[in-house]
């Protein structure tokens, strides 16, 4: 698999897509654009992104503010508020558990349900 060519099947922004698994864990993709991502948390489970093209800018609550590019990844710790957006397009994968709900906490416009997101 290509993980570029499968964003071809991701149309839409804030809509993770599972492109794979281990164990217990989804390797997703998905595309940001803008600010809709709101403030949320994952209480049980940590969340890894990876930024494969564009920049992505990470808030973190109470924390740092930073900027990722093509190639950074960053682990958000379970239970750590947190949000994304991305001026121009940028492609991200995403390592979570699959009982991992895409705005955690928080439901939204954009929430995808984890059946959503497998389609």
């Amino acid at each position: 698999m290509n993980v570029l060519e499968k964003f071809n099947e991701v149309p839409n922004y804030f809509s993770p897509k599972v492109i794979g698994e281990v164990n217990d864990t989804y390797i997703k993709i998905a595309k940001i654009k803008g600010e809709k991502v709101p403030w949320h948390a994952h209480p049980n489970e940590d969340e890894m992104f990876y930024i494969l093209e564009g920049s992505l800018f990470f808030e973190i609550e109470n924390d740092k503010n930073f900027t990722m590019t093509k190639g950074d990844f960053f682990i958000v710790k379970k239970g750590i508020r947190h949000r994304v957006s991305a001026a121009e397009e940028c492609k991200i994968m995403l390592i979570e558990n699959r009982t991992t709900e895409h705005t955690g906490d928080v439901i939204s416009e954009i929430t995808k349900t984890i059946s959503e997101q497998q389609k």
